[in-house]
């Protein structure tokens, strides 16, 4: 697909936002979203040299919101007031919603995922076989990997802004616990486990502790890691206390069916839940 004369036009509308008062930048906006929505392109896409942001798919986003108006939205007895209309075409897609699931036009959902009662915002791409669970939350743009289990109450979070910056990635096969956060463009990466209530920002400290030695990690969980919510002693002006940070514990076993539980990989090594 032929995305430059998109690229172009978009890019100049972001440096000159007068542009936005074009029918025609506005119809190209709206068809990247288009494109967006089914998941013919991405707001970042792995390749052989890792994970690439596309900005400029983020800037069509970003001016998306400005060119749309304000309408009442009914869907049933619900009623909402917003410029983005919800997804829609779910049986065709053949992906399962449960009320009260909602999707933003925009996202990209593919076919097999389950979305329990749930929130999924414009950008986000979430892959085949995931199930997003009860109250669990994907910010825009966050990526989503195949067969991934986002459980109740998980915080994905979203960006937008600054442009450059990545999205939240969840690769695929990983296990993410009841009521964990991942923002500011942390990537977990494939396989791996986080146990309830993990918190993971972009300067959170991920320490590996299955050594002899600690290894520490930012930004990033590597493959297959078991992870736990810790703490580690910090010396303040009015004393030292525990801040929290994520423990890798091990590494999730080959024995271990990529679609196990959390509670049995976290007992592989004697960690209750």
């Amino acid at each position: 697909m032929k995305l430059t004369p998109h690229k172009e036009l978009i890019e100049e509308a972001w440096c000159d936002r007068k542009m936005l008062n074009s029918e025609e930048v506005r119809d190209q906006i709206r068809a990247v979203i288009d494109l967006l929505d089914k998941g013919l392109i991405r707001v970042a896409e792995p390749t052989d040299d890792g994970w690439k942001v596309n900005e400029w798919v983020k800037k069509a986003v970003i001016m998306y919101f400005p060119i749309q108006p304000m309408e009442v939205i009914t869907v049933g007895p619900f009623e909402f007031h917003d410029k983005i209309d919800l997804k829609s075409g779910y049986q065709n897609l053949g992906v399962r919603v449960v009320p009260h699931a909602v999707a933003r036009y925009g996202s990209f959902i593919a076919k097999g995922v389950i979305m329990m009662p749930s929130y999924v915002n414009i950008g986000a791409y979430i892959d085949s076989g995931t199930l997003v669970d009860t109250w669990a939350t994907v910010g825009s743009c966050s990526q989503i990997g195949k067969n991934v289990h986002l459980s109740g109450g998980v915080g994905i979070g979203g960006v937008l802004e600054p442009v450059q910056a990545a999205p939240v990635i969840i690769e695929d096969n990983c296990f993410i616990g009841s009521r964990c956060i991942v923002v500011e463009g942390v990537r977990v990466e494939s396989e791996s486990v986080l146990g309830a209530n993990v918190v993971l920002t972009g300067s959170t400290k991920i320490i590996d502790v299955s050594g002899n030695k600690p290894k520490e990690y930012r930004g990033v969980v590597p493959a297959r890691s078991v992870v736990i919510p810790g703490t580690i002693p910090k010396r303040f002006p009015a004393g030292e206390f525990q801040v929290p940070v994520a423990l890798i514990i091990g590494k999730r076993k080959e024995s271990t069916d990529l679609k196990t539980s959390l509670n049995n990989a976290l007992r592989d090594y004697d960690i209750s839940v």
